[in-house]
């Protein structure tokens, strides 16, 4: 059956995206999963979503015709975009050193960071920071509670981030 006149592409070009968009969501599902499990607001599904949607950008921008300058300023409007959503995240509390979030707002950003990799067919590095990441949030963590025993998070902050 011919379908061209539905604007499908072939299934090699399909299967194609659906990996990059697919590794993008499970990458930035490692990531959200190491926060659900630390019982953190933003766990799973929203680093699975910034994830998704940065490598849905990108792949847009490219399926577009764009050129290397216009998917450049695809990826500073995600960086740009995904910051302000990590902002959300930051709580100042009533003292100066008492702020909660910050982790957070930087594990939303790297997870887009992570679907832009992904998305532009660089998935080794998706892969590559997505572990990195786990490790970070995973063993530093731990490490900080012994630098900092006074501080119930030890990464720095207050305990909800």
């Amino acid at each position: 059956m011919d379908i061209e006149w539905l604007g499908l592409p072939d299934a090699s070009y399909l299967a194609r995206m659906a990996f990059r968009l697919g590794s993008a969501a499970a990458l930035g599902g490692l990531v959200g999963a190491q926060r659900e499990i630390q019982g953190k607001a933003a766990g799973l599904r929203t680093h699975m979503t910034v994830s998704l949607a940065a490598a849905t950008f990108v792949l847009v921008g490219i399926e577009t015709g764009g050129e290397t300058t216009n998917l450049g300023s695809v990826i500073q409007g995600i960086a740009a975009g995904v910051g302000f959503l990590g902002a959300g995240t930051i709580l100042k509390k009533s003292s100066d050193e008492d702020i909660q979030g910050l982790t957070t707002a930087a594990t939303i950003w790297l997870t887009a960071a992570i679907g832009v990799a992904a998305g532009t067919g660089h998935g080794w590095m998706a892969f590559f920071v997505a572990v990195l990441a786990w490790l970070i949030l995973s063993i530093l963590s731990v490490i900080s509670h012994y630098i900092n025993p006074n501080n119930p998070s030890g990464n720095g902050e207050t305990r909800r981030d």
